[in-house]
């Protein structure tokens, strides 16, 4: 070992202190400097190698090598005049040769030692395992994946052979082949089964220098493929939903450039995706501000706003919002409404709307109720007479339901999106009947409204109407009437021009037309003409059968009516009803079940015996006669008045006795409803 002397304690001396300390040649033998403080001294202290303030004091301890740091020839001089013959003097600039060498080095091993860092942090944190071997299959590289996947710690294996790891190693076969290996099946000595690549190394000068290979644990890789099925099969039904879309989506990255548009945008906006795709998020603005551009900067979501887009400089409103993925902004999504759209859209509504609020017929043959054969003829005539235009005659007694065939039979035909106009011909007045079934012109009688009014007939155009009490008509009416149902057509009241219409006419009555055309008060004419196809509903005293499912259809109407939770009603209870003729029909019927759900207490669930009126105290009118006797003569009264009293006092227990019923208080007192109505008036009832 060469003994050697540093002469010089300043950033020379140092050096080459450090770069001789880490030698196994030299042995540093003395430090000299005439400061004690140099940092060459300091650091020789530090190593403990011994320090002299005069560097003559060190020529005794038989030197090899003397290296003079201080760079002053006068010491250089000197120490070559006193120093041994076997002593060999190195002068300053050789040591500062040495140390400019010593700084280089250890900057490259500094770098080396970065490089070496930062390749060990890569391989150490990719998920994937490696494994390198040099030429002679000697395990030379072990990543800590690689020790997650095999199980087996780094320094088990590095300087090991292959062969000892994994007998059936590829990779000597891929350094001899020079061919790279995909996706191959092995199994460690342990039974672990991997998947890995094999892959040659391969220097500058094309040499095989060793191999290496990059696996994963087989039920990782098991795992991570079904991941990624699941995946592409998501992103594939994705794709298909937006591309199927009738909505115009567009989605931009997190740079406002585009991404993604479908067919919808495309048919909207007129631009193709060679167009969008890649290109800002503003090429397809043509009137205000990029929306996308917006919610991207603020990260908040925007709602109906107006804008012009593409080449048709279509009017749309947009909304977009973010795209958010763990936080972090990744884009944003629009969805693009086409105004015109939205408009016809809106323009069907509000025509739904005013059809919903026009159209009056509420029910269905599904609301008639009965299974009895007097109910099954009727139902089937007038399912038949639905599917016609031809005119129906629905006749019955009052309350049998003739009203609930009359919105039936329009629900079932092909007018039912049109409208359904019901007039009770015995509730108007008979000079106001004429203008409001036809209609007036403009100054056709005193207090006319300007511009004329529509009448029902005009009103119900290709729709249906419906013509209750029709056997309660004047002469004059039922002549307009026959010629709307021959011409099709009307002539408003004070007008002379002919409006065709295309109605369809359901027309009902209580009386027997047939009697009034031999009384005179029916045109027989017209007679012929709404009889084209009658329809009988039976009274319900010859369908009694039907009295229970009629009974539970009614009790759960009441129910919702009045708010009660009636459920059913029991045997007894129906038989005693079937002992009665049922005058009021199914309208009395549901008067009677009305009034026992009311008095019902708020713990009874079943209407019983006990609930239903006595009936033996319900005699129908027609069955008994009006006795009453006049009050006679009053002094004082005019013979008029007295009469008008008599009338009144006749007309009230007649209501009395028909619960208030009209209808059957004009029959029974052999009257017409209009005629009940006018007296009503002029006696103030």
């Amino acid at each position: 070992m060469q003994k050697v002397m540093i002469v010089g304690g300043g950033v020379g001396g140092t050096t080459v202190l450090k770069l001789l300390s880490e030698s196994e040649v030299f042995s540093i033998v003395c430090m000299a400097d005439t400061n004690e403080s140099a940092e060459g001294m300091l650091a020789a202290k530090e190593r403990r190698i011994p320090t002299v303030t005069d560097w003559s004091m060190g020529l005794e301890r038989g030197l090899d090598i003397i290296f003079d740091t201080t760079g002053d020839p006068s010491v250089y001089k000197k120490i070559k005049r006193d120093m041994g013959e076997q002593t060999i003097l190195i002068p300053g600039s050789v040591a500062l040769i040495m140390t400019k060498l010593f700084e280089e080095k250890n900057r490259l091993i500094s770098k080396l030692e970065n490089t070496s860092a930062k390749m060990d942090l890569i391989l150490n944190t990719t998920s994937e395992g490696m494994v390198v071997i040099d030429h002679e299959g000697f395990i030379i590289m072990f990543n800590d994946s690689a020790e997650r996947a095999s199980d087996t710690k780094r320094e088990d294996v590095i300087g090991r052979h292959i062969k000892d790891f994994i007998p059936s190693t590829g990779l000597l076969r891929v350094m001899q082949t020079n061919q790279k290996e995909v996706n191959q099946e092995i199994t460690l000595s342990n039974g672990m089964e991997l998947i890995t690549t094999r892959i040659p190394l391969v220097n500058a000068d094309k040499e095989i220098i060793g191999a290496f290979s990059v696996f994963r644990n087989k039920t990782e890789a098991v795992q991570l493929a079904e991941q990624i099925t699941d995946l592409k099969e998501i992103q594939t039904m994705l794709q298909a939903i937006i591309q199927s879309s009738e909505e115009a989506i567009s989605v931009v990255d997190d740079q406002g450039r585009g991404l993604l548009i479908n067919p919808a945008y495309t048919r909207i906006t007129g631009l193709t995706k060679n167009q969008v795709i890649g290109k800002p998020a503003s090429i397809d603005i043509y009137e205000g501000e990029s929306m996308h551009m917006k919610v991207l900067q603020t990260k908040k979501p925007v709602r109906g706003v107006n804008m012009r887009v593409g080449p048709k400089h279509k009017e749309v409103i947009v909304n977009v919002a973010p795209i958010i993925v763990d936080g972090c902004l990744k884009g944003s999504v629009g969805v693009i409404h086409d105004v015109s759209e939205i408009q016809a859209l809106t323009h069907e509504l509000n025509r739904a709307r005013q059809i919903i609020r026009t159209l009056q017929a509420k029910y269905s043959f599904d609301d008639i109720i009965g299974a009895s054969e007097e109910m099954k003829l009727p139902i089937e005539q007038a399912k038949l007479s639905a599917r016609t235009p031809a005119t129906v005659l629905l006749r019955g007694e009052s309350g049998t339901g003739k009203e609930l065939f009359a919105h039936a039979i329009h629900n079932a035909s092909d007018r039912k999106f049109n409208k359904f106009v019901r007039v009770n011909c015995a509730a108007i007045s008979e000079s106001l009947l004429e203008s409001e079934l036809f209609g007036y012109d403009e100054g056709a009688f005193t207090g006319a409204s300007r511009g004329g009014k529509v009448g029902f007939f005009e009103e119900a155009n290709q729709g249906s109407i419906f013509l209750d009490e029709i056997g309660e008509l004047p002469a004059n009416i039922q002549a307009k009437l026959l010629r709307v149902l021959q011409e099709k057509e009307i002539i408003r009241v004070g007008g002379t021009k002919p409006i065709p219409i295309n109605v369809r006419v359901i027309a009902a009555t209580n009386i027997n037309l047939e009697q009034a055309i031999a009384n005179g008060s029916f045109r027989e004419d017209l007679y012929f003409r709404l009889n084209r196809m009658p329809i009988f509903i039976a009274p319900l005293r010859k369908r009694k059968e039907d009295l229970r499912e009629l009974a539970e259809h009614l009790i759960n109407k009441i129910n919702q009516e009045y708010g009660r939770s009636i459920e059913g009603i029991t045997a007894a209870a129906i038989h005693k009803m079937q002992t009665y003729n049922w005058p009021g029909n199914v309208r009395e019927l549901e008067n009677i079940l009305g009034r026992a759900i009311i008095f019902m207490k708020l713990n009874e669930t079943v209407i019983d015996i006990h609930h239903i009126p006595d009936f033996i105290e319900e005699i129908p009118l027609k069955q008994e006669k009006l006795l009453m006797k006049p009050s006679g003569y009053v002094s004082g009264k005019p013979l008029s008045e007295i009469i008008d009293q008599y009338e009144a006092e006749i007309i009230q227990q007649a209501f009395h006795t028909q619960k208030g019923n009209k209808t059957l208080t004009a029959k029974a007192l052999g009257i017409s409803v209009r005629n009940l109505y006018y007296k009503m008036e002029k006696l103030k009832l």
